[in-house]
Protein backbone atom coordinates (compact mmCIF):
# COMPACT_ATOMS: atom_id res chain seq x y z
CA UNK A 1 0.00 0.00 0.00
CA UNK A 2 1.48 3.53 -0.92
CA UNK A 3 1.18 6.26 1.33
CA UNK A 4 -2.16 8.31 1.29
CA UNK A 5 -0.42 11.47 0.52
CA UNK A 6 1.40 10.36 -2.28
CA UNK A 7 -1.68 9.09 -4.35
CA UNK A 8 -3.59 10.78 -7.18
CA UNK A 9 -6.39 10.47 -9.18
CA UNK A 10 -6.12 9.66 -12.81
CA UNK A 11 -8.69 9.76 -15.56
CA UNK A 12 -8.84 9.43 -19.33
CA UNK A 13 -7.12 12.19 -21.01
CA UNK A 14 -9.85 12.06 -24.27
CA UNK A 15 -13.50 11.90 -23.70
CA UNK A 16 -15.31 8.62 -23.61
CA UNK A 17 -17.30 7.51 -26.78
CA UNK A 18 -20.45 5.31 -26.19
CA UNK A 19 -23.30 4.20 -28.22
CA UNK A 20 -26.57 4.61 -27.54
CA UNK A 21 -28.29 1.56 -25.46
CA UNK A 22 -24.36 -0.23 -24.71
CA UNK A 23 -22.61 -0.37 -21.80
CA UNK A 24 -19.42 1.52 -21.38
CA UNK A 25 -16.43 2.18 -18.62
CA UNK A 26 -15.61 5.40 -17.15
CA UNK A 27 -12.07 5.06 -16.44
CA UNK A 28 -10.75 6.34 -13.00
CA UNK A 29 -8.09 4.70 -10.80
CA UNK A 30 -5.54 5.88 -7.79
CA UNK A 31 -1.71 5.89 -8.59
CA UNK A 32 0.13 4.67 -7.29
CA UNK A 33 -2.72 2.26 -6.26
CA UNK A 34 -4.00 1.59 -2.64
CA UNK A 35 -6.27 -0.05 -0.97
CA UNK A 36 -10.05 2.17 -1.29
CA UNK A 37 -12.55 -0.53 -0.28
CA UNK A 38 -13.15 0.67 3.23
CA UNK A 39 -13.32 4.18 1.84
CA UNK A 40 -15.88 6.73 0.53
CA UNK A 41 -16.21 6.79 -3.01
CA UNK A 42 -18.19 9.18 -5.17
CA UNK A 43 -19.14 9.50 -8.74
CA UNK A 44 -21.40 12.53 -9.61
CA UNK A 45 -22.52 14.81 -12.44
CA UNK A 46 -22.30 18.54 -11.19
CA UNK A 47 -24.99 19.51 -13.77
CA UNK A 48 -27.61 17.38 -12.34
CA UNK A 49 -29.44 17.70 -8.96
CA UNK A 50 -29.45 15.18 -7.17
CA UNK A 51 -25.81 15.32 -8.66
CA UNK A 52 -24.83 11.92 -7.62
CA UNK A 53 -24.58 8.73 -10.16
CA UNK A 54 -23.13 6.33 -7.86
CA UNK A 55 -21.74 6.55 -4.11
CA UNK A 56 -19.43 3.47 -2.51
CA UNK A 57 -19.32 3.78 1.72
CA UNK A 58 -18.85 1.58 4.27
CA UNK A 59 -17.67 -1.65 1.96
CA UNK A 60 -21.23 -1.16 0.13
CA UNK A 61 -23.31 0.48 -2.58
CA UNK A 62 -25.05 3.75 -0.64
CA UNK A 63 -27.87 4.89 -3.22
CA UNK A 64 -29.99 6.89 -1.34
CA UNK A 65 -29.07 9.61 -3.00
CA UNK A 66 -28.48 8.78 -6.53
CA UNK A 67 -30.08 10.60 -9.23
CA UNK A 68 -32.91 8.65 -10.81
CA UNK A 69 -32.14 8.41 -14.39
CA UNK A 70 -29.28 6.10 -13.32
CA UNK A 71 -31.48 4.00 -10.99
CA UNK A 72 -30.23 0.04 -11.78
CA UNK A 73 -27.65 1.27 -14.43
CA UNK A 74 -24.54 1.50 -12.67
CA UNK A 75 -22.29 -0.11 -10.51
CA UNK A 76 -18.50 -0.29 -8.89
CA UNK A 77 -15.60 -3.09 -9.79
CA UNK A 78 -15.40 -3.75 -5.99
CA UNK A 79 -12.86 -6.85 -6.53
CA UNK A 80 -10.53 -3.91 -7.61
CA UNK A 81 -11.30 -1.22 -5.22
CA UNK A 82 -7.95 -2.96 -3.19
CA UNK A 83 -5.97 -1.80 -6.39
CA UNK A 84 -7.56 1.50 -6.25
CA UNK A 85 -9.50 1.08 -9.30
CA UNK A 86 -12.86 2.92 -8.83
CA UNK A 87 -14.14 2.63 -12.76
CA UNK A 88 -17.67 3.04 -12.71
CA UNK A 89 -19.70 0.55 -15.10
CA UNK A 90 -22.31 2.64 -17.02
CA UNK A 91 -25.46 0.27 -18.46
CA UNK A 92 -27.81 1.13 -21.33
CA UNK A 93 -26.84 3.97 -22.23
CA UNK A 94 -28.88 7.04 -22.90
CA UNK A 95 -28.56 10.62 -24.52
CA UNK A 96 -29.24 11.98 -21.61
CA UNK A 97 -25.94 10.57 -20.24
CA UNK A 98 -23.47 13.00 -22.23
CA UNK A 99 -21.55 15.03 -19.96
CA UNK A 100 -18.62 15.32 -17.15
CA UNK A 101 -18.61 13.04 -14.72
CA UNK A 102 -16.48 13.73 -11.18
CA UNK A 103 -14.89 11.07 -9.34
CA UNK A 104 -13.97 11.52 -5.96
CA UNK A 105 -12.61 10.20 -2.93
CA UNK A 106 -13.22 12.47 0.30
CA UNK A 107 -10.70 11.03 2.37
CA UNK A 108 -7.91 11.36 0.05
CA UNK A 109 -9.41 14.88 -1.21
CA UNK A 110 -8.73 13.41 -4.82
CA UNK A 111 -10.76 14.17 -7.59
CA UNK A 112 -10.17 13.68 -11.28
CA UNK A 113 -13.23 14.18 -14.57
CA UNK A 114 -14.29 12.61 -17.09
CA UNK A 115 -16.23 13.60 -20.12
CA UNK A 116 -18.59 11.08 -21.55
CA UNK A 117 -20.10 11.23 -25.53
CA UNK A 118 -23.20 9.88 -26.38
CA UNK A 119 -23.29 8.76 -29.76
CA UNK A 120 -26.21 6.74 -32.31
CA UNK A 121 -25.63 5.38 -35.58
CA UNK A 122 -27.47 3.37 -38.67
CA UNK A 123 -26.35 2.18 -41.40
CA UNK A 124 -28.34 3.97 -44.91
CA UNK A 125 -30.86 2.07 -46.59
CA UNK A 126 -30.09 2.70 -50.62
CA UNK A 127 -33.54 2.73 -53.15
CA UNK A 128 -32.61 3.01 -57.09
CA UNK A 129 -35.58 4.37 -59.33
CA UNK A 130 -36.08 5.46 -63.14
CA UNK A 131 -36.02 8.89 -64.60
CA UNK A 132 -35.86 10.49 -67.78
CA UNK A 133 -32.68 12.03 -67.38
CA UNK A 134 -30.87 8.88 -65.76
CA UNK A 135 -31.36 7.17 -62.47
CA UNK A 136 -32.37 8.45 -59.16
CA UNK A 137 -30.65 7.08 -56.17
CA UNK A 138 -32.12 7.76 -52.68
CA UNK A 139 -29.95 7.64 -49.52
CA UNK A 140 -31.77 7.43 -46.14
CA UNK A 141 -30.15 6.64 -43.02
CA UNK A 142 -32.12 7.01 -39.38
CA UNK A 143 -30.95 7.05 -35.88
CA UNK A 144 -28.06 8.99 -35.66
CA UNK A 145 -26.62 11.23 -32.94
CA UNK A 146 -24.54 14.07 -32.72
CA UNK A 147 -26.06 14.80 -36.55
CA UNK A 148 -24.25 13.48 -38.92
CA UNK A 149 -22.82 14.49 -43.10
CA UNK A 150 -24.24 12.54 -45.65
CA UNK A 151 -21.55 12.26 -49.01
CA UNK A 152 -21.87 10.50 -52.82
CA UNK A 153 -18.81 9.21 -53.46
CA UNK A 154 -18.26 7.62 -57.14
CA UNK A 155 -16.84 4.17 -58.71
CA UNK A 156 -13.33 5.80 -57.52
CA UNK A 157 -13.92 7.18 -53.99
CA UNK A 158 -14.36 11.17 -55.52
CA UNK A 159 -17.18 13.18 -53.99
CA UNK A 160 -19.87 13.47 -56.30
CA UNK A 161 -21.62 16.77 -56.97
CA UNK A 162 -25.05 16.70 -55.23
CA UNK A 163 -27.25 18.94 -53.50
CA UNK A 164 -27.50 19.21 -49.52
CA UNK A 165 -28.80 16.69 -47.63
CA UNK A 166 -32.00 16.86 -45.70
CA UNK A 167 -31.68 16.57 -41.81
CA UNK A 168 -34.88 15.87 -39.46
CA UNK A 169 -34.27 15.38 -35.81
CA UNK A 170 -37.40 13.00 -34.39
CA UNK A 171 -38.96 13.60 -31.03
CA UNK A 172 -36.73 10.74 -29.76
CA UNK A 173 -33.26 13.44 -30.15
CA UNK A 174 -32.12 11.30 -33.09
CA UNK A 175 -31.55 12.84 -36.56
CA UNK A 176 -32.67 11.19 -39.70
CA UNK A 177 -30.21 12.10 -42.94
CA UNK A 178 -31.35 11.63 -46.61
CA UNK A 179 -29.83 12.52 -50.05
CA UNK A 180 -31.14 11.82 -53.72
CA UNK A 181 -28.52 11.98 -57.15
CA UNK A 182 -29.34 10.93 -60.67
CA UNK A 183 -26.68 9.24 -62.17
CA UNK A 184 -26.24 7.39 -65.57
CA UNK A 185 -27.46 4.00 -65.96
CA UNK A 186 -23.68 1.65 -67.22
CA UNK A 187 -22.67 -1.83 -65.67
CA UNK A 188 -19.51 0.23 -64.54
CA UNK A 189 -20.98 2.73 -62.18
CA UNK A 190 -21.31 2.40 -59.04
CA UNK A 191 -21.68 4.48 -55.99
CA UNK A 192 -21.47 4.66 -52.57
CA UNK A 193 -23.72 6.75 -50.11
CA UNK A 194 -21.79 7.33 -47.04
CA UNK A 195 -22.56 8.59 -43.64
CA UNK A 196 -20.22 9.59 -41.01
CA UNK A 197 -20.19 11.36 -37.53
CA UNK A 198 -16.48 12.63 -36.81
CA UNK A 199 -17.24 13.52 -33.24
CA UNK A 200 -17.85 9.80 -32.14
CA UNK A 201 -15.60 8.56 -34.83
CA UNK A 202 -18.48 6.67 -36.80
CA UNK A 203 -18.95 5.77 -40.37
CA UNK A 204 -21.75 3.68 -42.10
CA UNK A 205 -21.68 3.10 -46.30
CA UNK A 206 -23.25 1.09 -48.87
CA UNK A 207 -22.79 0.41 -52.63
CA UNK A 208 -24.93 0.18 -55.51
CA UNK A 209 -24.83 -0.21 -58.96
CA UNK A 210 -26.75 1.49 -61.78
CA UNK A 211 -27.21 -0.65 -64.30
CA UNK A 212 -27.83 0.09 -67.25
CA UNK A 213 -30.95 -2.40 -67.89
CA UNK A 214 -32.62 -1.53 -64.94
CA UNK A 215 -36.31 -1.06 -64.95
CA UNK A 216 -38.95 0.47 -62.78
CA UNK A 217 -40.86 -2.68 -62.84
CA UNK A 218 -38.37 -5.05 -61.66
CA UNK A 219 -37.26 -2.56 -59.14
CA UNK A 220 -34.76 -5.39 -56.87
CA UNK A 221 -31.31 -3.61 -56.71
CA UNK A 222 -27.98 -5.32 -55.93
CA UNK A 223 -26.33 -3.53 -53.48
CA UNK A 224 -23.27 -4.20 -51.68
CA UNK A 225 -21.95 -3.39 -47.78
CA UNK A 226 -18.98 -1.09 -48.06
CA UNK A 227 -16.48 -0.47 -45.20
CA UNK A 228 -18.84 -0.28 -42.22
CA UNK A 229 -18.20 0.27 -38.38
CA UNK A 230 -20.40 -1.84 -36.51
CA UNK A 231 -23.11 -4.41 -37.13
CA UNK A 232 -26.10 -2.88 -38.80
CA UNK A 233 -25.16 -3.15 -42.48
CA UNK A 234 -27.03 -6.91 -42.78
CA UNK A 235 -30.44 -5.03 -41.15
CA UNK A 236 -30.42 -2.26 -43.73
CA UNK A 237 -29.86 -4.90 -46.33
CA UNK A 238 -32.75 -6.98 -45.33
CA UNK A 239 -34.62 -3.49 -45.29
CA UNK A 240 -34.00 -2.34 -48.42
CA UNK A 241 -34.84 -5.99 -50.19
CA UNK A 242 -38.42 -5.38 -47.51
CA UNK A 243 -39.04 -2.08 -49.09
CA UNK A 244 -37.98 -3.21 -52.59
CA UNK A 245 -40.62 -5.97 -52.42
CA UNK A 246 -43.18 -3.44 -51.30
CA UNK A 247 -42.91 -1.36 -54.60
CA UNK A 248 -42.75 -4.01 -56.84
CA UNK A 249 -45.71 -5.27 -55.31
CA UNK A 250 -47.81 -2.03 -55.68
CA UNK A 251 -46.74 -1.98 -59.30
CA UNK A 252 -48.02 -5.58 -60.24
CA UNK A 253 -51.53 -4.22 -58.95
Amino acid sequence: MSDVGQSQLIGPPQPIVAILGGDIILPCHLEPSMDVAATTVEWARPDLEPRFVHVWRERQDFLADQNPSYEGRTSLFTDKLKDGDISLKLSTVKLSDEGKYRCFIPTLKQDSFVELVVGAVSSPVLIMSNSSSGVVLECESKGWYPEPELFWLDAEGKLLSAGAPETVRGPDGLYTVSSRVTVEKSHSNSFTCRVQQSKIQQTRQMKIHALENFHASNPVVPITIGLSVGFLGVVAAAAVFLVCKRRRNKISK
